[in-house]
């Protein structure tokens, strides 16, 4: 009988499955959007009941044509956000409206900002593990903002706590174990030391620390261990599965592309990282926000960058873990935001593209020279921060600045502000990079999986932005999968993956290394139907990178994340023997193309105004904090 794994990857606006084979192909993709709720600024609440439905829709989807009893485990990955239960298990809201339903803080709430101040003000030593800074997209200050604004009502009602991750093993398996890869990273939790009860005491939760931290967790595991008993006999209802079926320990879905960004096969590319230790290497997972990773064999803290974790993604090994708060969310608020959004989509759909391809062909006609067009924002500089910075600065006050704009609101504006925006979130990753790079991180390769990683443009200003010469060359690459179409031309891709988040079926992943040309190579890799991309390598003052671009099938869902929650439940299963050993099963090697080096010069400059920026942005906010004489 043929043996098949299920991966259930919820993001944020949507949940993602597919069924995988023994060998990684994958056979059926499914998808479902969940509800969001914005009652008011940097408030985002979702149900965990409606996330639980959709999860239970595309597993049935996905497994509607296979005897069920082959399914050999399934694995969840999920967004950290906080779920809120009483102690009956049923949503406890966390609202002011009392609207049960709505029962899960997003991870991108920031209603608890201040409380976050006022931890990082603590200077606990448990700050050191997420870079000296709280961020107010981890769990406890969202919790002090339910203690001190819903004490009467989800407070008092609450008997669980749950990161998202944990809250769907939970209900597939009904035991209350959580996995180290939330607790560690999001909550403070110490796989060596278990909870700390004076930070909890210093913060003014000393209340969880009741019955051995009974509403937070008082059990934990290694991501992939099995949970409980497998599926209960509701869930397996649920689901459609079988009453038993392996379940994996659940991962925040970056956590999951990670995994298996880390885990790409480079053999015979005579890459850096070929012959090196996973921690050569670094992972960006770019979607509605950004996440960038890399592990160490000892503790390295780096100012600004959450982390080192222990075991949080591989076992025995440190996570750092950097990030941009808002990426591609950011790019569709500029454009969609801009008074010429609406010429652009009815030109776009008269000539039959997707958005953003429109724009990055219209940017190709306003340049003399398309390989040069970049240097058309050689005047308009964008700091990317509207959503505040998570790393290096750690400065969620941080807001966004745009420098050079006109009167004029053409298309032609509203395509250099583009332009401009997808180069500051590059020169981001930079930063980030520099950051992790002096704290002790050897990165000689960066791997990048998302939605932005989609887009031709996005791919090559990463590529441009951290490398000082291109070259571009671009050979076949065949598919396995029966619904794979292959493409000559990669530089079309985002016309033929329609814009959708990139970390599900068509996405492409780069991978920057250093070269002994001091080139820049992209490298298209073939990828077991998933898009994981790479980034990354500094030398002396500048980059020096390979850049690899891994590619999966093309077409509406993006199996990117969830073949590593498949493969988690193969881990479950025994059916692997190791995170690394699925990790290894993931990907191939394809294709090559170098960036530009006449533009080494340019992004140098831009580098600098960028940091400036950031300069002149806390200047003028102290200048306004000055008492008038």
């Amino acid at each position: 009988m043929s043996r098949y794994y299920v991966g259930v990857d919820v993001g944020t606006a949507s949940v993602r499955a597919a069924l995988v084979t023994r060998d990684g192909h994958v056979t059926h993709t499914a998808e479902e959007p969940v509800n969001i709720w914005e009652p008011c600024a940097d408030h985002y609440e979702q149900s965990s009941e409606d996330i639980w439905s959709k999860c239970c829709r595309t597993v049935k989807r996905v497994t509607q044509d296979i005897d069920v009893e082959s399914v050999r485990g399934i694995g969840f990955d999920a967004t950290c956000s906080l779920v809120a239960l009483d102690r009956h298990f049923q949503p406890v809201a966390v609202n002011h409206t009392g609207v049960r339903e709505r029962n899960v803080l997003m991870w991108m709430d920031h209603r608890a900002a201040e409380q976050a101040s006022r931890i990082t003000a603590t200077k606990h030593r448990v700050l050191q593990g997420v870079g000296g800074v709280m961020s107010p997209e981890m769990q406890p200050p969202k919790l002090l903002w339910l203690k001190e604004n819903l004490r009467e009502t989800c407070w008092k009602e609450a008997a669980h706590f749950f990161d998202l991750p944990d809250f769907l093993s939970w209900k597939a398996t009904g035991s209350l174990c959580r996995s180290l890869c939330t607790l560690v990273c999001k909550w403070t939790y110490s796989p060596s030391d278990g909870w700390d009860d004076s930070f909890w005491s210093a913060i003014g939760l000393e209340d969880l620390m009741e019955n051995s931290y009974s509403k937070i967790g008082q059990q934990a595991c290694c991501p992939g261990a099995p949970v409980g008993r497998g599926l209960t006999a509701a869930a397996a209802a649920d689901l459609g599965l079988i009453q038993g079926t392996a379940v994996g320990a659940s991962l925040i879905d970056a956590h999951a592309g990670g995994l298996g960004l880390m885990g790409a096969d480079v053999t015979g590319h005579h890459l850096p990282c070929e012959h090196r230790p996973v921690s050569s290497r670094m992972a960006l997972i770019c979607g509605t926000s950004s996440c960038h990773m890399a592990v160490s064999t000892q503790p390295l803290f780096v100012p600004g960058v959450w982390g080192p974790y222990l075991s949080a993604m591989l076992p025995g090994l440190w996570l750092n873990e950097g990030g941009q708060s808002a990426t591609g969310r950011l790019v569709e608020h500029v454009v969609r935001g801009h008074a010429a959004y609406r010429q652009l989509e009815e030109q776009a759909e008269r000539s039959g593209k997707q958005v953003y391809s429109y724009l990055n062909a219209h940017l190709e006609g306003m340049s003399a020279d398309a390989a040069q067009l970049e240097q058309l924002t050689a005047r308009l500089h964008v700091w990317p921060d509207f959503h505040g910075n998570r790393s290096p600065l750690a400065d969620q006050t941080a807001r966004g600045a745009v420098v050079g704009l006109t009167l004029s609101q053409t298309l032609d504006d509203l395509a250099l502000l583009y332009l401009a925006t997808i180069q500051a979130i590059a020169l981001g990753t930079r930063h980030i990079i520099d950051a992790m790079r002096a704290a002790g991180h050897d990165i000689t390769t960066l791997f990048l999986c998302g939605g932005l990683s989609k887009n031709a443009l996005f791919v090559q200003t990463h590529a441009n932005t951290t490398g000082d010469c291109t070259h571009v060359c671009i050979t076949d690459l065949r598919r396995r999968h029966p619904h794979v179409i292959t493409h000559r031309i990669y530089l079309e891709l985002p016309v033929q993956c329609g814009g959708k988040n990139p970390f599900r079926g068509a996405r492409p992943t780069l991978c920057l290394l250093p070269s002994s040309e001091e080139a820049v190579t992209i490298l298209f890799m073939d990828v077991i139907q998933s898009f994981l991309e790479v980034i990354g390598r500094a030398r002396s003052d500048h980059y020096n990178i390979h850049l690899l671009v891994l590619l999966g099938h093309v077409f509406s869902e993006e199996p990117g994340v969830y073949i590593m929650c498949a493969r988690i439940g193969a881990c479950a299963s025994s059916d692997c023997s190791s995170i690394q050993d699925a990790m290894r099963r993931m990907t191939r090697i394809g294709r090559v193309v170098r960036p530009n080096p006449e533009l080494e010069s340019f992004y140098r400059r831009k580098y600098g105004v960028f940091l400036r920026l950031y300069d002149h942005q806390k200047e003028c906010v102290a200048l306004m904090e000055t008492e008038a004489v």
